[in-house]
């Protein structure tokens, strides 16, 4: 590719033209509250999701249904919920309150359930990543969402990332060349480490209720990016090598994970571990022509043939794709179809990607995913 074509792409990918705003304002989603159930509340994101959007006029919480009366009780305080708006159960609180959408904030093996239930309802939902535990579970997901006519929507922090949207330009753009390498890291220092509730770390370390530990908790991240990278294509195999470096701590889950899938022309390595001596979600994408390595959420490296590195900033995202409150608005309010990172679709190609992930780690050996078609 020529140096000026390629510089021309370059600016129009990551830079942030004032044209770009102006099309986010444009493209606002539908200006009432999307109403919304929160099923669970032993996921420890619950706690950011409610102190970003509790006041928030695009959204109005108006059911929670969580078993757990003393955890119900400990969130209701927290954050100053009525009372009136707590359940002891999923169908309980649809019933009651008619929500147009429910997050999803249980352990990742009662997603199944609570999507069976939502589906029945005619009622959408967005979860917490991963989908699911076991490909027999993403498949029951798959078909009560058919039957029940809903969209799922599984949500990923990375998928918010103006930096991860710019590397994905540059790919499809051909700014870099057809992918040959795709390194994606993710993780942190340790869920006890980082001092997660006590709920949240009794289910982070079971390996039936949350599929495995580095492997599932943070080995998603990079399999749900390089699915959409690839556009969908299943890699051809999957090896896995899990670690307990700290089986004080982590004594039935793996704390260290690599993954390494192949495509024909191809190579990704997810390096998911509860590790790292500070939080990232990076990634590393090496094409035929030149790479592109986020830094952060909104900054990447870019190198192109013939031309030193230059760390840009990305441009910003449109409103419907800035973070999961409009994303979702975007699907129930304004018809939009789901496609890539937060897509049942990819979804299941990932979760896919996690159970063959498993087996090689327990087996030693390759899974071929064509055999598994």
């Amino acid at each position: 590719m020529p140096k000026s074509l390629a510089s021309m792409l370059l600016r129009a990918i990551v830079l942030a033209p004032l044209a770009v705003s102006a099309l986010s304002a444009q493209t606002t989603p539908s200006s009432s509250p999307l109403r919304v159930g929160i099923a669970g509340l032993v996921h420890g994101h619950v706690g950011g999701f409610l102190q970003q959007n509790q006041h928030r006029s695009e959204i109005e919480i108006i059911g929670i249904a969580e078993a757990d009366t003393q955890l119900a009780s400990f969130y209701e305080s927290k954050f100053r919920l009525p009372h009136n708006i707590f359940f002891a159960s999923v169908d309980e609180m649809i019933e009651k309150t008619k929500p147009q959408a429910v997050l999803i904030y249980t352990n990742t093996f009662d997603h199944r359930a609570v999507v069976e239930v939502c589906a029945r309802h005619g009622i959408p939902v967005m979860m917490e990543k991963p989908l699911a535990v076991s490909n027999e579970d993403a498949r029951a997901i798959q078909a009560a969402a058919q039957r029940g006519k809903i969209q799922v929507l599984v949500n990923y922090e990375t998928t918010w990332y103006r930096s991860n949207r710019a590397a994905y330009d540059l790919v499809h753009d051909n700014a870099i060349g057809d992918i040959r390498k795709v390194v994606i890291h993710d993780g942190h220092s340790g869920p006890k480490e980082i001092n997660v509730e006590p709920w949240f770390l009794s289910w982070l370390t079971d390996p039936k209720l949350n599929g495995a530990g580095a492997l599932f908790d943070f080995g998603c991240y990079g399999a749900d990016l390089m699915t959409w990278l690839m556009d969908n294509r299943r890699p051809d195999t999957v090896t896995a090598v899990t670690q307990r470096i700290k089986p004080d701590i982590y004594a039935h889950v793996d704390d260290e994970a690599t993954i390494v899938l192949t495509y024909p022309r191809a190579q990704a390595i997810l390096q998911a571990s509860w590790n790292w001596p500070f939080d990232r979600k990076d990634m590393e994408v090496y094409g035929q022509t030149g790479y592109a390595i986020t830094v952060k959420r909104d900054s990447v490296r870019v190198r192109l043939l013939k031309q030193d590195e230059k760390l840009v900033e990305a441009k910003p995202l449109e409103v419907e794709e800035s973070d999961s409150v409009n994303y979702l608005r975007a699907v129930v309010l304004d018809g939009r179809t789901p496609r890539g990172l937060s897509s049942l679709e990819s979804n299941m190609i990932v979760t896919e990607i996690l159970d063959a992930a498993r087996q090689s780690a327990a087996t030693g050996k390759t899974i071929h995913l064509a055999d598994k078609q």
